[in-house]
């Protein structure tokens, strides 16, 4: 079992690294939440998760222990392969997954492509429970709640959504705005969200 590997990044996308670990190149699947942390050139640890099937054997990379936790997690939950996985952990970052399945917003969920009500709310009844134990910013997840919990800022966050913008940013934005003035309107999150993007 590989826990993890320690090298340079030769080659970098979106949804793949190669990482070079004395004279081998490791082809891993990343999400975007890890793309964004690394470099082309640079040592980086990515933390790994196998998947070995009778054709394939597949390594995932992650950046953090946290981050391959919830990934764990969520392939553990029926329906949910390690692609959905790292789709859903491409739209939402760690804390923002926390946030989202503590809170039981299967909204959000729904918004990552591939995931149906069922699954979400099929993610959110299996590991509401356990995803709390993972100890990630629980405060960044507390102020997310007021978005959970916020009709405004939910749709403020589709509107932001409908117009191109990421969900992972979108919700980053609206949950600021939030957590500074709890009322303000549908129209003036949008507003506010757009010149923060």
């Amino acid at each position: 079992m590989i826990e993890y590997l320690k090298g340079e990044v030769t080659e970098l996308d979106p949804t793949k690294a190669i990482v070079e670990c004395a004279g081998v190149g490791y082809e891993c699947n990343i999400s975007v939440y890890t793309y964004d942390k690394l470099k082309i050139g640079q040592v980086f640890k990515l933390y790994i998760d196998e998947s070995i099937r009778e054709d394939a054997h597949q390594l995932y990379g992650f950046i953090s222990k946290q981050e391959r936790a919830i990934f764990r997690l969520l392939i553990s939950v029926s329906g949910v392969g390690p692609n959905t996985a790292r789709c859903i952990q491409s739209s939402l970052s760690p804390d923002e997954l926390v946030a989202v399945i503590s809170t039981g917003n299967d909204r959000q969920l729904k918004n990552v492509k591939g995931i149906g009500s069922k699954t979400a709310q099929r993610i959110i009844v299996d590991l509401k429970d356990k995803i709390g134990n993972l100890g990630i910013a629980a405060a960044t997840a507390a102020t997310s709640a007021v978005v959970a919990q916020n009709e405004n800022g939910d749709e403020a966050i589709q509107a932001l959504i409908a117009l191109g913008y990421p969900l992972a940013n979108a919700n980053k934005a609206i949950t600021q705005l939030l957590a500074k003035d709890p009322e303000m309107s549908v129209q003036a999150l949008i507003k506010a969200g757009l010149h923060m993007m």
